[in-house]
């Protein structure tokens, strides 16, 4: 038994003192002010001054395992979410072979129970040509089904309207749409390409990936799912425009729900002038205006969950403008102290990150047990200091891509310890990297 005490613990909207007795694998009690546990407990943590949370679960990473390992794997990306509080994950399938098949589906699981340190799920992508395959998926096993209405990797585009029209009503389960209308993007490239030439600079980038190009895809998006009753999550919402789509009421009501990420909550497009390509991102990072619209629609209801798009490359693969660098940056380490930060300024409280990054990704995709500090759930728990101030440097980040947009940053939080299945993994800046986590499976 394992009984983490002195804690300030931060659980369905309430902050309180108490402690949490750990049982194997399980939450066995939590107890509140000065109670002592119930059963004998052989070990003890002290988070004085702390609070325990339930650990992250990010709904949205690119984890480049398989095929694209030189600068992520599933190893080294999830000691990161664990140094980062992150307990669980879903990976999406644009990877090498793509998960597409229900073969690579299953490859890929196999490959997860070898080499992550936290808990895993994989979306199934959504091919013009794989629909009869969404009858065959496990739906308490696969998290979900990843839509590309945008340009994308390879052949993952869907882009024929009586496919889209099929997968929105056959799905079955979760739909998670990636919106940009590529006709417009299309559009965007070749004028500002004939204005500024073959690789315009980077301050572009979000007049080629146009705000347009988001509403009109993600309005479709909402019009089908609205035709066909589908279960639709839109991710990486990224203008004030989308945020008209979505209602500002309980996630228990919905189903339509809407993903905002750490990267457009953190930055604008005057970031571009100091970080140039390395905030390059799809959807593009847009105006301040948009960036503080999204901070106050999450502290509402009209955005349901935060996660990080987690999307390593090398730094050598990011030169170039806004076309020739690729699309995308590693965020999950530090998207939890990120999300202090916001607290910090006011944006939003402890209750409200534990909701939007803990509880909601748990409810809105029913995953049995996890997301809460519940006696029975599993003891996926983080323990985070709240008045800490460090600065991030190169020798923090373990993701294998070796950087961050968020390097020399001061941060005045920081991720103490973590537990996964009951087993602490992160403590005092190290990773238990023989750990294995499990798959997460879904009520449904």
């Amino acid at each position: 038994m394992l009984w983490i005490h002195n804690a300030i613990i931060v659980n369905e909207g309430r902050r309180f003192a108490g402690s949490v007795v750990v049982d194997g694998e399980v939450i066995r009690e939590v107890l509140e002010g000065d109670m002592r546990p119930s059963v004998g407990c052989d070990s003890e943590i002290d988070a004085h001054g702390c609070f325990l949370m339930p650990g992250v679960i990010d709904d949205h990473v690119h984890f480049r395992d398989p095929g694209l390992t030189h600068k992520a794997d599933m190893a080294t990306e999830t000691a990161a979410a664990a140094a980062g509080g992150v307990t669980s994950f879903m990976d999406m399938p644009n990877c090498n072979p793509q998960t597409t098949t229900i073969e690579a589906l299953e490859d890929k699981f196999a490959s997860a129970a070898t080499k992550c340190v936290v808990n895993y799920s994989f979306y199934f992508g959504a091919t013009n040509t794989n629909a009869d395959l969404l009858k065959e998926l496990d739906k308490t096993r696969v998290c979900g089904v990843k839509l590309f209405m945008g340009a994308s990797t390879g052949n993952m585009l869907v882009d024929r309207m009586e496919t889209l029209r099929r997968i929105f009503s056959e799905a079955g389960m979760l739909i998670a749409t990636h919106c940009e209308d590529q006709a417009i993007i299309r559009r965007n490239t070749e004028l500002f390409k004939e204005r500024y030439g073959e690789d315009p600079d980077i301050s572009l980038h979000p007049l080629i990936r146009s705000e347009e190009a988001c509403w009109e895809s993600s309005s479709l998006a909402v019009r089908l799912a609205r035709e066909t009753g589908a279960r639709l999550h839109v991710l990486h919402v990224s203008t004030a425009r989308e945020l008209d789509l979505f209602e500002d009421k309980p996630l228990s009501e919905k189903r339509i729900t809407a993903e905002a990420c750490v990267s457009h909550l953190m930055f604008c497009d005057e970031d571009y002038k100091t970080l140039g390509t390395r905030i390059k991102c799809n959807p593009s990072i847009k105006t301040r205006r948009d960036r503080d619209a999204l901070r106050q629609a999450l502290a509402t209801d009209r955005i349901d969950v935060v996660a990080t798009d987690h999307a390593p490359h090398l730094l050598s693969e990011k030169q170039g403008g806004a076309l020739k660098a690729v699309s995308g940056m590693p965020m999950l380490q530090f998207s939890l102290v990120s999300m202090f930060e916001l607290v910090r300024e006011g944006v939003l409280t402890v209750e409200q990150v534990v909701q939007k990054m803990c509880h909601a990704p748990a409810e809105l995709f029913r995953i049995r047990k996890r997301g809460y500090i519940r006696p029975g759930y599993q003891a996926d728990l983080v323990i985070v200091n709240p008045d800490f101030e460090w600065h991030l440097t190169p020798a923090c980040i373990l993701s294998k891509c070796g950087w961050s947009p968020m390097e020399n940053r001061l941060f005045h939080a920081r991720v103490e310890k973590t537990l996964v299945n009951g087993t602490l993994v992160y403590s005092d800046g190290k990773v238990d990297a023989s750990h294995r986590g499990q798959a997460l499976t879904f009520e449904r």
